[in-house]
């Protein structure tokens, strides 16, 4: 049983998160320890694709680098809306051949069975194709209570075949996603492991990747990866990764961190609240008039303390970075704010613009 401060279960959760003083050198390596970069098309500032790496390594990343990792050098993946390293590839393909869907994708995909087997020999006749080369000859439409689906079934059709492993992403154009049968995709020669060695390297991975969550949580299921540990002043049972603790006499210290609201530390709420005691909200979706600290506004962490929001946008027109505020949840000190200017200022010199509103 680890007993740690809350100091040291922050440098943890931080020190894992490729968040400290140290900077990794690449993108795999930003994608073998993270396990997994988000994608999403939002760019109030970059997407979160490009914004999650630029975040760790700093000025030596050129956006380039993840496209080259995933189409030609075959180093990382794409799967289920997030870029993922190759080692995980087994884990995942493991569970993907024993998906077993909920009742309405399993009636949608039963009665459809005709409208999936023309998608699968049209992929394997003439892949890699987009969506949109793909004809639609479902019998069945989705329901679409909630929007997220046009009236064309092939979208749908692809992402439930992906789950299964049926078909997989080769690439991207702009952001349309390139298919192919799965065969391709996913190599033959793969280890085939039973999906309790496939549980387990997921667990573990994950747990490498946050180093320290909650031993039972939804958000960031690890299973019983790791060792015990407590955290001082928490209640909850916690599993920590212990080449982490074993590494907190080595540490680097703490930088400055401008984090896209997608980030994956931020992703596990309930744990951001415990440990940094940083209650996250994005209000993208709120109405303006109920927004606080912007329509997306991007989280800033000194150390191992979330000190304040980011609010700012690239405007594309002018070609500049717009600051409209930078809001101090706790009164910043004159090297807070020296620090937290130099960040936004790198900021604008990786994408390439001068910035505006920077008092």
């Amino acid at each position: 049983m680890h007993e740690l401060s809350r100091d040291d279960a922050r440098r943890i959760a931080v020190r894992a998160q490729l968040l400290d003083a140290q900077r990794p050198g690449d993108v795999v390596e930003v994608a073998e320890q993270l396990a997994a970069i988000k994608i999403d098309p939002t760019a109030v500032i970059a997407t979160s694709e490009q914004a999650i790496p630029w975040a760790r390594i700093g000025w030596a990343y050129e956006t380039g680098q993840l496209k080259k990792a995933v189409e030609d050098d075959r180093l990382l993946f794409e799967y289920d809306g997030h870029f993922r390293p190759v080692s995980l590839m087994p884990a995942l393909v493991a569970r993907m051949r024993r998906r077993v869907f909920r009742a309405q994708a399993a009636e949608w995909l039963t009665a459809n069975a005709r409208f999936r087997s023309d998608v699968l020999a049209r992929l394997r006749a003439e892949g890699p194709l987009l969506a949109a080369q793909i004809p639609d000859t479902s019998q069945v439409a989705h329901k679409n209570e909630a929007g997220w689906y046009g009236s064309n079934q092939v979208p749908r059709m692809l992402e439930l075949l992906s789950y299964l492993g049926e078909v997989g992403i080769v690439r991207r154009e702009g952001r349309q996603r390139v298919w192919d049968i799965g065969e391709r995709v996913y190599p033959a020669s793969l280890p085939e492991l039973s999906d309790e060695e496939a549980t387990r390297l997921l667990d573990e991975r994950r747990l490498q990747a946050v180093g320290i969550a909650r031993q039972k949580s939804s958000w960031t299921p690890v299973g019983m990866a790791g060792e015990e540990a407590t955290v001082e002043g928490s209640a909850w049972k916690w599993r920590v990764d212990p080449a982490a603790v074993a590494a907190l006499d080595d540490d680097p210290g703490g930088r400055v961190a401008i984090l896209n609201p997608y980030d994956s530390i931020l992703f596990d709420r309930p744990r951001l609240s415990e440990l940094f005691s940083f209650d996250y909200v994005l209000e993208q979706f709120k109405p303006a008039s109920q927004r606080r600290y912007g329509y997306f506004a991007h989280p800033i962490l000194i150390g191992d303390r979330f000190v304040g929001q980011l609010d700012a946008a690239l405007d594309k027109k002018k070609e500049n970075l717009v600051v409209t505020a930078i809001h101090e949840m706790s009164p910043f000190d004159d090297d807070d704010v020296e620090m937290v200017r130099a960040e936004i200022r790198d900021l604008g010199g990786w994408l390439g613009v001068p910035v505006v509103g920077l008092s």
